[in-house]
């Protein structure tokens, strides 16, 4: 009998990240959609607009639940920071051209073609925020002690 509990929690990091990656998408796709759509915004700026709102929303929500980052030393947080708006800039470059090759000058389907550049840029973060941003590192026995403290002032319930 699979014991679903233990597989959630042995698994919470990658599900936790699908379903705010899911949310990520959304809050992209949306934000398209009403400012291409909706607002009639050309679509290069739609897809701009999109990005920005989903990156500060993904990482917030990467920071705090997916990868449960508790680091709030100055050096970690501007480390974090800078690598996280940097991987989104180069995933947010891709989008870029996914969109203006397939809609501008393909002249494909506008939103068929946001969500499948959003899974190519959910995955391609995926791997840069495990791997690059969030990874777990060994405090160093001098700063263990300023994060601990940071971190009982930060944690939510």
């Amino acid at each position: 009998m699979l014991n679903f509990p233990a597989i959630i929690l042995k698994h919470k990091s990658i599900i936790a990240y699908l379903f705010f990656g899911a949310c990520t998408t959304l809050v992209n796709i949306v934000m398209y959609a009403l400012c291409y759509k909706v607002c009639g915004i050309q679509n290069v700026a739609s897809t701009a607009i999109a990005w920005i709102a989903s990156v500060l929303f993904a990482y917030i929500t990467n920071k705090v639940w997916v990868f449960e980052s508790r680091r709030f030393a100055l050096k970690v947080l501007l480390r974090e920071l800078a690598s996280f708006f940097l991987a989104r800039i180069l995933t947010g470059i891709l989008d870029l051209a996914i969109m203006y090759l397939t809609v501008d000058r393909m002249q494909w389907n506008a939103l068929l073609w946001k969500v499948i550049a959003n899974v190519i840029v959910v995955i391609l973060n995926y791997i840069a925020s495990k791997y690059l941003i969030f990874m777990k590192k060994p405090l160093p026995a001098n700063t263990a002690a300023e994060n601990h403290t940071e971190e009982a002032a930060h944690v939510t319930p």
